[in-house]
């Protein structure tokens, strides 16, 4: 599982939801993903501190400043771009495997006290969004 970690100001997915002050999350699933790591991730994100205190240093948590997570799962994260100019997806979960894990993740979010919105699985979407900082950080 790989996800792209946006701090955003705002941001919004056509079709899906839309937040205020928190984290855009792209969201990619590897076919041997397991709910053990959709969990592990999910509580990383709650927990990951990139917002900051009043010194300016990076020491909040999205927990600690009520903020909310857009989650859109995005199979194009697990592009393998080794051999050639096409991308290969061989090594992303397929959609009958990634939509449970994606759920699992979100739900697992939500468990830990983050509000949750989310992208419409396997739909093209737009996404927008005003990155705070900017500040992007990858998960594995």
């Amino acid at each position: 599982m790989r996800i792209v970690v946006q701090r955003v100001a705002r941001a919004a997915a056509r079709p899906g939801g839309a937040i205020g002050l928190g984290l855009l999350l792209l969201v990619g699933m590897e076919e041997d993903d397991t709910e053990a790591e959709a969990d592990r991730l999910a509580g990383r994100v709650a927990r990951l501190r990139i917002f900051a205190n009043d010194d300016g240093k990076f020491d909040r948590s999205l927990l600690d400043v009520g903020g909310a997570a857009l989650a859109v799962s995005q199979f194009t994260l697990i592009a393998d771009t080794a051999k050639g100019n096409r991308p290969s997806f061989s090594a992303a979960a397929r959609p009958e495997r990634a939509e449970p894990l994606y759920e699992r993740f979100c739900s697992t979010l939500r468990a830990l006290g983050v509000p949750v919105e989310t992208g419409v699985f396997g739909a093209r979407m737009e996404v927008e969004l005003v990155n705070d900082g900017p500040v992007t950080i990858v998960l594995e």
